[in-house]
């Protein structure tokens, strides 16, 4: 059976995990990680929002770096050493994936963003959980077009913009502004989405998705879930106000870590 070609749903029981891919090496912020927040381990504030979801059984930290695993372990993280080899985070999950035959599903929660919303998480999961037949899901949020910060990332192509059809599922993932505003006329027809780095797979989609080969679509825009969508993989995206930023550099984590001391003042 094809990760296209799936049963009807019935009710499930799955176990599903929410996989935190960690690694070292970064040209922007070597050692992320690790940089501590408020007096705690960057990964250490993600594993924690982790732990505060009702609808996740296991949190693992996947990390080929021992300094990361040593780290992890001290704050009580179970964690699963990975390949040196992988190139993207989802490669390391899938490594994880297969390790664990118990998992059935699993959230890949960015490893920067210690402000994610347990709830975000939580929706992901029982959507997956609810609907057996879907393999794969993500978020996005509503980008305000009419303030200045919203226009700003409409053009901005590190962020990533999303457009949806009738029943919620991924029409197009890309760097540039989607969809394209032909006249004024038409401005504010569509609300554009943002899209948020969280995804839930189902276990068997992963495994087949990591041994595809690159589309040339996602090359184009360096962006792999369209080699799902390129395989006709339905992606359901749920919309969410969690808006929570992920950290690239230093300065980054600087602004990150004046709101963490604001949220959950010690």
């Amino acid at each position: 059976m094809t990760a296209r070609e799936t049963d009807a749903p019935e009710p499930s029981s799955s176990t599903i995990a929410a996989v935190i891919p960690a690694r070292w090496a970064s040209s922007r912020f070597p050692g992320k990680p690790l940089h501590l927040l408020a007096g705690k381990p960057m990964i250490q504030h993600v594993w924690e929002r982790c732990q505060a979801c009702s609808s996740i059984d296991k949190t693992i930290i996947a990390t080929d770096d021992e300094r990361i695993a040593s780290a992890a372990r001290a704050f009580g993280a179970e964690v699963t050493i990975t390949r040196e080899d992988h190139t993207t985070g989802t490669d390391r999950i899938a490594e994880v994936i297969e390790k664990h035959p118990e998992i059935d599903a699993v959230v890949n929660v960015q490893g920067d963003e210690p402000l994610i919303d347990p709830s975000l998480i939580d929706e992901l999961a029982n959507l997956l959980r609810d609907h057996p037949d879907l393999q794969m899901a993500t978020a996005a949020t509503f980008i305000d077009i009419t303030s200045e910060e919203g226009k700003q990332h409409l053009h901005d192509p590190n962020v990533v913009k999303v457009v949806r059809n009738r029943a919620g599922d991924a029409m197009y993932f890309s760097r540039s502004p989607i969809p394209f505003v032909r006249d004024a006329v038409h401005e504010g027809l569509v609300q554009p989405l943002r899209h948020k780095g969280i995804y839930a797979y189902s276990r068997q989609f992963l495994l087949e998705f990591v041994a595809w080969p690159p589309s040339a679509i996602e090359q184009s825009e360096q962006l792999e879930q369209l080699r799902a969508l390129d395989q006709g993989v339905r992606i359901r995206v749920i919309t969410t106000s969690d808006d929570s930023p992920g950290i690239d550099t230093p300065e980054q984590a600087d602004a990150i870590e004046s709101l963490i001391q604001q949220i959950f003042p010690s």
